[in-house]
């Protein structure tokens, strides 16, 4: 019997990928305009290569990019101006998938426990739940700031099942990356459904029990998983 759904944050509930190209774009624009010099693709290019090395929640990419292009030096208006733009793009970018707000509040009325898994600390998933206005939606939410550990590590699997008060038979884990979400809910003992339609890597084989290319199609597997 399925009591619980327990979700991935980014590329499953948002498009984060989107949303991060988008807020890059429109910070570099912002820098642009404010005078600094750079060769937008290549600007794009190197911004992304900082995320990859430091991490897609990384706080001062737009410092480090404005001292490798100016002479060492970290000019405020640049940076000022590269924030404005970004975040306000950010905002405007930061929308859930088709189905999902509607799919979750069905989820709700018929009594299911819903959780998130993230490797976002904890400041940044719930400022995204907030945007979304979904922060009161969802029982619990594990971070790396809770555990201290990146999926598939089985800690973050385990704590969310603790909060919720499952086992992990009576849980299902829907998200976009197998290496990590499909992984990690199988060390445990738990179900997963790959969300293909946030899948950025091509991927063929997931590993997954189940694979959904809209949201909502995770209540016909609930379903088939409580029949009888």
């Amino acid at each position: 019997m399925i009591r619980a759904l327990i979700l991935d944050l980014d590329n499953t509930i948002i498009d984060f990928v989107r949303l991060k190209e988008n807020a890059i774009d429109s910070g570099l624009a912002s820098m642009a305009e404010a005078g600094l010099k750079f060769d937008k693709k290549e600007a794009h290019k190197r911004i992304m290569e900082i995320y990859e090395e430091k991490g897609w929640e990384y706080q001062e990419v737009f410092d480090d990019f404005i001292i490798e292009i100016n002479d060492g030096i970290l000019n405020y208006k640049f940076l000022a101006a590269g924030i404005v733009g970004y975040r306000r793009a950010k905002e405007a970018s930061l929308v859930p998938y088709p189905q999902v707000i509607s799919t979750l509040f069905k989820l709700a009325k018929r009594g299911l426990k819903l959780g998130i898994v993230s490797d976002a600390p904890s400041r940044e998933a719930w400022l995204r739940l907030c945007y979304l206005n979904l922060h009161n939606v969802f029982d619990e939410v594990v971070t790396l700031t809770d555990t201290g550990e990146l999926k598939p590590a089985p800690e973050p699997f385990r704590e969310i099942l603790s909060r919720l008060n499952v086992s992990a038979d009576e849980a299902l884990m829907i998200g976009d990356w197998p290496e990590r979400d499909m992984v990690g809910a199988a060390s445990v003992g738990m179900k997963s459904v790959f969300a293909r339609y946030g899948d950025t890597f091509d991927t063929v084989e997931s590993g997954a029990d189940y694979v959904i290319d809209d949201f909502n199609e995770i209540l016909d597997i609930i379903d088939k998983e409580n029949e009888g």
